[in-house]
């Protein structure tokens, strides 16, 4: 196995290539070796809503993520990565809205580098409310549940 050298300039263009361009990563390989640069806590901007047809009653929209986060009883997520509700694809969710969860028991499985990682309840409650989507990224610091 050849030693991989790091080349911190390298580093330094991809991070600098970052902010450039807005990415939240990039990777690059030469052969065996790789680098990859990430970025956390980058948020997106929400696509704006699109307008109702002609004739069609307007639609309440629910409370922004800005505001959950604030909220007493909201789980955050403590890395970036994927959620998922169940330990595995056609299996019961871990929870749902309504339900009761007691304190340390596993609301969700956030996918990170390969490594599902269990998030649990901070608090025992009631879900009020599930802000995040199963299967779809989420971002440092973003709601996922409201525990009442």
């Amino acid at each position: 196995m050849s030693k991989f050298n790091i080349d911190n300039d390298a580093i330094r263009q991809l991070a600098e290539l970052l902010d450039e361009t807005n990415l939240t990563e990039i990777e690059v390989a030469d052969g065996d070796n790789k680098i990859r640069v990430a970025r956390q806590g980058v948020t997106y901007a929400a696509p704006a809503p699109m307008a109702a047809p002609a004739g069609a009653a307007p639609v309440a929209a629910g409370p922004a993520a800005g505001d959950l986060s604030a909220h007493p009883g909201c789980v955050k997520s403590p890395m970036v990565g994927v959620v998922y509700f169940a330990p595995e694809p056609g299996a019961a969710p871990f929870i749902s809205t309504g339900a009761t969860v007691a304190e340390g028991q596993t609301l969700m499985l956030i996918e990170a580098m390969k490594t599902f990682n269990p998030i649990r309840a901070p608090k025992a409650g009631k879900i009020s409310q599930i802000v995040a989507t199963d299967g779809n990224p989420v971002e440092y610091d973003e709601p996922l549940v409201i525990i009442e």
